[in-house]
């Protein structure tokens, strides 16, 4: 089962909760600093918090993070592949990208997917459970600590690993409004980009969220009959219905 983390939480939901403990306002402001934008990985780092209240973060709230295990580079490429261990013995993968300036994370939102498409390894392993907003977030944090030690920061985020996203769609969001927060990692929305089979009341729904991220589509096939043998899911939305709900979103958003 998955224990909740401090990365789980909104920074308002950090601050009530800081608040419910008697802390004063700013104190969730440096919290959120430490976390996001430090990058630490103790409690023990923080060293203008008061020791008590670390040792009742370490208690309440303890910092879990995924366990880095197996690393595939590929030097050609520019990529580095890890394995990620979770709190419950699950893993998932995380790939990041070096190409010029960019330095992009590609993250999974599930460990597992549940769509099931013919051609994909993932849907082959069946589907085990989603990822917390935490989880998600932590695979950015990951390679974010990895780069500073070059001086480098990751300048862009594709959530387009294992699982899809629309089908954990309330920890994706919170994710990425976490990792956009101007007061901790502050990674621009126009630096995401979230990919989807055609989820279309996903595509629908983030088109209302006011939040300019990039959107793409994995269509996978020209025709519907094609498409409806590679992804189950296109028996639910035809490609018309998809390609009117990335209309909607271009309309709405003006991302594409």
């Amino acid at each position: 089962m998955h224990v909740q983390s401090p990365f789980d939480l909104s920074f308002e939901e950090l601050e009530e909760l800081l608040l419910s403990w008697g802390e004063p306002p700013y104190r969730a402001r440096q919290l959120w600093a430490w976390l996001w934008r430090r990058l630490a990985t103790r409690y023990e780092e923080m060293t203008d918090l008061p020791r008590g209240l670390r040792a009742r973060l370490s208690q309440e709230l303890p910092l879990s993070l995924p366990r880095p295990g197996a690393l595939q580079l590929d030097a050609e490429e520019g990529t580095e592949k890890v394995l990620l261990h979770l709190s419950d013995g699950e893993a998932i993968e995380a790939v990041l990208m070096r190409e010029e300036d960019r330095r992009t994370v590609c993250v999974s939102t599930q460990v597992g997917c549940p769509v099931g498409c013919a051609f994909c390894a993932t849907g082959k392993m069946g589907f085990q459970r989603d990822l917390s907003p935490g989880e998600i977030a932590s695979q950015v944090l990951h390679f974010a600590r990895r780069l500073a030690e070059a001086g480098e920061r990751v300048t862009h985020v594709v959530v387009m690993g294992m699982g899809e996203p629309f089908l954990n769609y309330a920890a994706t969001l919170k994710a990425i409004r976490n990792l956009n927060h101007p007061q901790g990692f502050g990674l621009g929305a126009r630096r995401f980009t979230v990919s989807t089979v055609g989820v279309v009341p996903g595509i629908l729904q983030l088109a209302g969220e006011g939040l300019q991220v990039n959107l793409a589509i994995s269509l996978h096939a020209p025709d519907d009959a094609l498409r409806r043998e590679l992804v189950p899911l296109g028996r639910k939305w035809p490609l018309r219905e998809v390609l009117q709900a990335a209309d909607a979103y271009v309309a709405a958003t003006g991302r594409r």
